[in-house]
């Protein structure tokens, strides 16, 4: 009551004008915090998937790249990267397949070791392994395509359901983008199989 209509009406818009910008801004940070959680969660289901004190340790190394742990100041810059091993399978018809681990190898399997003609497969819009079918240049069979698939169905956390996509096309159409997180990539011109993720499966077609 103490403002002239034209002040109050001045006051009113500022106010309006901190609201808006205050919107945008929460709305870009509710974005980018489902992102971290999305890539976090990814990160969590590595986990059960490690064989041993290697494959826990690259999941520490990728946790330090990114900034969530704090890498020890004694070993700045000359710290010893570990490199562990994806799973090997082979198909019934004999190709060879590799199954990540974690984000690290599945960034090595799909953008650093697969030809542009092997066959990478992934759960659709479901956290999993990156599996490479070692295609040789040639367009594989359907059976090692479906065991394939089956193996990125059980890798995944779709492991306890049935009918589950798993979208599978050659590497060349696989692509990371600059800047993303460890295991994120994109891919167009794709197929999907829909199968049951299958254990006894895996644990039959395992190479040790």
């Amino acid at each position: 009551p103490l403002l002239t209509p034209q002040q109050n009406a001045a006051k009113y818009y500022k106010e309006y004008n901190k609201a808006k910008t205050a919107e945008v801004m929460l709305t870009q940070q509710l974005e980018k915090n489902r992102r971290e959680l999305d890539y976090l969660n990814s990160v969590l289901d590595t986990i059960p998937l490690a064989e041993g004190e290697k494959d826990l340790s690259e999941i520490r190394q990728e946790l330090t790249d990114t900034g969530y742990l704090r890498r020890p100041s004694k070993a700045k810059g000359r710290e010893k990267r570990v490199v562990s091993k994806p799973m090997e399978f082979r198909s019934s018809a004999g190709l060879r397949i590799s199954v990540g681990r974690n984000n690290l190898q599945n960034d090595r399997l799909t953008t650093k070791l697969a030809g542009k003609y092997d066959y990478w497969l992934h759960t659709q819009k479901i956290h999993g392994a990156h599996v490479i079918l070692w295609a040789e240049g040639q367009r594989p069979d359907d059976q090692s395509l479906h065991e394939a698939a089956c193996l990125a169905a059980w890798f995944s956390q779709g492991r306890e359901g049935k009918k589950v996509p798993v979208d599978y096309t050659p590497v060349k159409y696989v692509k990371k983008p600059a800047g993303a997180r460890p295991g994120m990539v994109i891919y167009t011109t794709y197929e999907t199989a829909w199968v049951t993720p299958d254990g006894e499966l895996a644990k039959r077609l395992r190479v040790r």
